[in-house]
């Protein structure tokens, strides 16, 4: 099992930035996607950003030019920079892990992000 924890979500106003964090609990050797989804009320919960452990990187065509992921391997972290805040950016971020090739998939609790106009 791998647990997920994300950080650095809040209030923020439209055009600002944001930080958002996440650790596994451990190390996972496999080849993997790290990433970041969101959910706002009413809707479905939707990809943001992954990376994969080789680097990939794929952006929801909403968010590209705008946020940045990335990932530190050897502390079992994945970053997400978000600029340019919108007020459609408001949702719960979810931090995802899964395999490629194996069945786990693991999530985070979620971190609320909100961007007031």
């Amino acid at each position: 099992q791998v647990q997920l924890v994300e950080s650095g979500g809040g209030l923020v106003q439209a055009g600002g930035s944001l930080i958002l964090s996440c650790a596994a609990s451990r190390r996972v050797f496999s080849i993997n996607v790290m990433g970041w989804y969101r959910q706002a009320p009413g809707t479905q919960r939707e990809l943001v950003a992954t990376m994969s452990s080789g680097g990939t990187t794929n952006y929801a065509a909403s968010v590209k030019g705008r946020f940045t992921i990335s990932r530190d391997n050897a502390k079992n972290m994945v970053y997400l920079q978000m600029n340019s805040l919108k007020p459609e950016d408001t949702a719960v971020y979810y931090c995802n892990l899964h395999g490629l090739g194996s069945g786990y998939n693991y999530w985070g609790q979620g971190t609320q992000v909100t961007v007031s106009s």
